[in-house]
């Protein structure tokens, strides 16, 4: 007697489970990243904590740094088109703000070819972040 409950999958059913199962393997392989470490630095929105964040002088970063804050201070003009555009904070390594609050501005690197990994990130309040990682970790520059 035949038990259709019993018997093999079909070729295409093997393959429709396989895909499944590697469709679960990927959903859950991203939310394990998700949930601190990752690639990027990990964390979630809003871990930022601007008084256990590192802080970094102004004057200890590279000179690049202080001449990008001194064109920030006077409202440009800037040497790249997608400086002071918006920061959205995806990492969550900053305090959390509602959308628009951050703004990036390049630091320029000598001798990249490219924007480089450097970068001032500018608060609505006017405080000043640095990461030279591009947004793996980040820096508090006091006033």
């Amino acid at each position: 007697m035949r038990r259709p409950w019993a018997s093999e999958p079909s070729p295409a059913r093997g393959r429709l489970w396989l895909g499944l199962v590697a469709v679960l393997a990927l959903a859950l392989l991203t939310w394990a990243l998700n949930q601190g470490g990752g690639f990027s630095g990990g964390g979630r929105a809003g871990q930022g904590d601007p008084v256990t964040l590192p802080s970094v002088a102004l004057t200890d970063l590279p000179p690049e740094a202080a001449s990008t804050v001194d064109l920030i201070r006077a409202g440009g003009p800037f040497p790249y088109d997608r400086d002071g555009i918006v920061f959205e904070n995806r990492e969550g390594l900053l305090p959390d703000e509602r959308s628009g609050y951050y703004h990036e501005y390049t630091v320029p690197t000598p001798g990249a070819s490219d924007r480089g990994a450097r970068r001032i990130i500018v608060g609505s309040g006017g405080e000043l972040y640095w990461t030279g990682d591009h947004y793996r970790s980040f820096e508090r520059i006091p006033p």
